[in-house]
Parts: structure tokens; C-alpha cells; sequence
């Protein structure tokens, strides 16, 4: 019958009696944040956007501090901070690795639409984080000049390391728990409140960085302490302005009243956190420690190898950006998915987000080898003798890192089902048997050559692990994943 038409049904309710008739199942109402709805490509790109923009941010502004700090402090300054920066990757390795795995735990659960959980997941992943940032801080304090004697600080800079180093100590938590807000934030669908807390931070750090290093006006000149000092400041700042949104907004994960309580972490939340988290933050600690080993054989092969790496490293770290924004959110919409119980919806995000990464990968990779002579010589000069070596391996490692965006994005995917364990061996088989067993093979035959060649074999061997794993879906564990259906609060 046709059901344009109203009067014949009227009528025939009226002879008969009404058939009693199940009701189809209502559609889940829209959520703001909800990453389960509407066209996949649309979704993706608007949601990781505002994530590559805050990496680019977020690099330009380290990139310009650091300029900052070299010209007005000199280079006893600049060799300060990156000893005291070493250490703290180590924190931000694990906070990283954390956030990471809330990120996923509160997609999970407010894609089930239990947003009360996703809010204990997140006042859990805050606290601790919290907490781990306080006790870091307090011990770091106590410990600098310990811990930078045992890096083997030059003299030189080991004052000025310790004066940086102890007022990072001192201000952490703040940057610890601002990341956790923001990667929290993601988790429920949320990327441009982060965005817009990093165009803050970096504003008001790159202005009061040079401000708080000389005295200007009634403002003390502090040296490598106000760079320091900066910093924090506009943490802070990013920080306040991300909680005045969220209640300003009434986001999903504004915590009030009794809620509040979510921030003492919960066992069974803290368990997942941890135990994904520590995995997570290793990949980061491993991909660091290859790249240490590289520059070492790097510098092997004299000066101008070291300078043309150098300038490559700059522009691969772009190359690699729209590969992890991506990543990310296709991890973010997998995890809202699959609490969704919409399985169906996780190939097309990841067949979505390999697309989309790839086409952006292949066209920066392109533009950067054929305008290789012109970006290199923002880092090199024109007439440096190291540009032959920098173009050369411009040609022969470029092509790597597109092929890594493939295993990216697959990694994103399995993440948000909370495998962790398998895609760190693949990294640490890519990486060392891999990566530096070529070079050892190698560097007897074709020697400084097996540097760069040995980039495209890492990542080769890294693809095709991580297709193996991904095609065998042994990754595909549910046993994890939060109840499907739960009201939303």
C-alpha cells in the first residue's frame, strides 16, 4: 500500500482491529562530536585538519623559541635547552602514551553514547596524568643538576640547563594536563577546542618568550629562565581557555558536581590506560632512539652529511604531518564506531583515510623533490657543499615516508581496538634487525650510500609486516570494547 496515502489506511483501521506492529529501532539522536554519522571523507578531513594545523603550530612555535633563545642567549643557551628538552621527551613519550589511550577509551565509550563513561575514562586519564606530572615535578626539581650531570651536560651550558630545567620541573603538570584535555577532547569528536588552545599558546609563548629573556617595561629580565617561564605561562593559558570552553559550551566531557570525583582515578579505567598507554608512549621512545642512531652513523660521514641531514629532517617532519593528523582521527572515528557497534563503518575509515593520506602525502612529497633546491636552501644556503648530498637523499628517502603513511593509518586502526603490543614489534623489527641490519650488510659494499638506502628498507619491511598483521585480523578483539547502546547522559 501506498504510504502517500493516509485515507485508505484511516478507513481500513476502522473496520479492523489495529495489528499490534513493532516499531523500527529509533536512530541513535546526533551528539555533538558524534565521528559516526554523515559522509566518511567529509568527517575525516574536518575533523584532522584542525589537527595538522596544531602540529604545524606547534612545531613553528618550538622552531621560532629556539631562535629566540639562540640569538639573545647565544649558544651555551641553545645547547641548555636541548639537553633539558632530552628529558623531558622522556615524560611527554608517556603522557603522549596515555592520552593516546584515553583518547580511544572515551571515543569507544561515546560512541555507545555512554557518556558518563567516557567522562569517568576521561577524569581518569586526567588525574593520573596529573598526578604523574606533580611527582615527576617535584622529583625532577630536586634531581636536575643529577640528571643532567648523567647526560654528560657540556660545562658550558650546565648552569643555564639547570635554571631551565628546574622551572620546567616546577610548571609541568600544567602542560601535562593541557594535553590531556586536548587528546580527551578528540576522543569525543572534539578537535577544534585544541586547535584553538594551541593558536593561544603558541601566540603568547613566541611573544613572551623574547619579552620575559631581555625585560621590557616593568618585566624582569630572567635569561633562559623566561624562556622557560613562557612556556608555562601559556600552557596556563591554553589550559584555562580549554576548561572555560568546555563549560562555557556545555561540552559532553564537562565534569560537575559528583563528577568531579572522576578525576581520582578508577581501577578498571586506570588498567586500560596503563596498559595501552605504556606501549604507545614506547613506539614514541623507539622512533626517537632509531633517529639518535642514524644521526650517529650520519655524523660518520663528516660535516656536510650532518648539515644535509639535518636540513632533510626538517622538511620530512611536514611530510609526516598530515599522516599522523589523519591517523589520529581515523583512530578517533574507529573507536566511536565500534562503540556504536557500526563495524561495518571501521573498513570505510580506514579505506577512506589511507586515500586521503596518501593522495596529500604523494603531492608533498612531489612538491619537496621537485622544489628540493630551494626549500634546502632555507636551512642550507644556496652554495653550500652540502646541498649535493641533501638533494641526493632527498630523491632516495622522500618516497619512505610516503610509504610509512601507509602503515599509519592501518596502525590507527588496530589502535583504536587497543592492539598496541604487535604494531611496537613491527616497529622495533623495522627499525633495528631492519633498518640498521641493512646498513651493516651494506655499508661494506656501497658504504655511505647504505644510510639512505637503508630508509626505504625499514620502511618496506615496516609495510609489510603491518599489512600482514592488519589482513590477518587477529587485532580484531572485542573482549575490550564497552557495552553498545548505553544512554547517553
Amino acid at each position: 500500500m501506498n504510504e502517500a496515502s493516509p485515507i485508505p489506511i484511516a478507513e481500513h483501521a476502522a473496520e479492523t482491529q489495529p495489528v499490534p506492529q513493532t516499531p523500527p529501532p529509533a536512530k541513535p539522536s546526533a551528539m555533538r562530536g558524534d565521528l559516526t554519522q554523515g559522509p566518511i571523507l567529509k568527517t575525516l578531513l574536518t575533523f584532522s585538519l584542525p589537527m595538522l594545523i596544531s602540529s604545524i603550530l606547534q612545531t613553528l612555535n618550538g622552531s621560532i623559541n629556539t631562535i629566540w633563545v639562540g640569538r639573545l642567549l647565544g649558544e651555551n643557551a641553545l645547547a641548555a635547552t636541548a639537553n633539558a628538552n632530552l628529558v623531558m621527551f622522556l615524560l611527554i613519550s608517556l603522557v603522549i602514551g596515555f592520552g593516546t589511550a584515553t583518547t580511544v577509551r572515551v571515543g569507544q565509550f561515546f560512541g555507545a553514547r555512554d557518556v558518563d563513561a567516557a567522562r569517568q575514562n576521561f577524569g581518569t586519564g586526567v588525574g593520573f596524568c596529573l598526578l604523574l606530572g606533580v611527582v615527576t615535578g617535584v622529583v625532577g626539581w630536586l634531581f636536575s643538576a643529577d640528571i643532567l650531570a648523567a647526560l654528560g651536560t657540556p660545562a658550558g651550558s650546565a648552569t643555564l640547563a639547570l635554571d631551565y630545567l628546574q622551572v620546567v620541573f616546577l610548571t609541568i603538570p600544567f602542560g601535562v594536563v593541557s594535553m590531556m584535555v586536548s587528546m580527551g577532547m578528540r576522543g569525543a569528536g572534539d578537535s577544534k577546542t585544541p586547535l584553538y588552545a594551541m593558536i593561544l599558546t603558541a601566540a603568547i609563548d613566541i611573544v613572551l618568550n623574547p619579552l620575559l629573556i631581555m625585560g621590557v617595561g616593568p618585566l624582569p629580565a630572567l635569561g633562559i629562565s623566561g624562556s622557560a617561564l613562557a612556556t608555562a605561562f601559556a600552557n596556563i593559558a591554553g589550559l584555562v581557555f580549554q576548561i572555560w570552553r568546555i563549560y562555557a559550551q556545555n561540552l559532553p566531557l564537562r565534569l560537575r558536581g559528583a563528577e568531579l570525583g572522576y578525576l581520582i582515578p578508577r581501577a578498571d579505567a586506570l588498567r586500560y590506560i596503563v596498559a595501552k598507554g605504556i606501549p604507545m608512549g614506547a613506539q614514541m621512545l623507539l622512533f626517537s632512539s632509531a633517529g639518535l642512531v642514524m644521526i650517529g652513523l650520519v655524523n660518520r660521514e663528516g660535516l656536510n652529511a650532518s648539515a644535509a641531514y639535518g636540513a632533510s629532517l626538517q622538511l620530512w617532519n611536514y611530510l609526516q604531518m598530515p599522516a599522523f593528523a589523519v591517523s589520529s582521527a581515523v583512530s578517533a572515528m574507529v573507536a566511536q564506531s565500534l562503540g556504536a557497534g557500526k563495524h561495518k563503518r571501521v573498513g570505510e575509515v580506514t579505506r577512506v583515510g589511507l586515500i586521503a593520506t596518501l593522495t596529500m602525502s604523494v603531492i608533498l612529497a612531489a612538491l619537496i623533490v621537485l622544489f628540493d633546491h630551494p626549500l634546502l636552501a632555507l636551512f642550507l644556503g644556496g652554495n653550500s657543499p652540502a646541498m649535493p648530498i641533501a638533494r641526493h637523499m632527498q630523491l632516495i628517502c622522500t618516497t619512505s615516508y610516503v610509504v610509512a603513511c601507509v602503515g599509519m593509518i592501518l596502525t590507527g586502526t588496530m589502535r583504536a581496538y587497543g592492539a598496541v603490543i604487535a604494531p611496537l614489534v613491527i616497529m622495533v623489527v623495522s627499525f633495528y634487525p631492519g633498518r640498521l641490519g641493512f646498513y651493516a650488510l651494506a655499508y661494506p659494499h656501497i658504504g655511505g650510500e647504505a644510510i639512505w638506502w637503508a630508509y626505504p628498507a625499514g620502511s618496506l619491511i615496516s609495510l609489510v609486516l603491518t599489512c600482514s598483521y592488519y589482513a590477518s585480523g587477529r587485532w580484531r578483539r572485542t573482549d575490550t570494547l564497552p557495552p553498545q547502546g548505553a544512554p547517553a547522559a
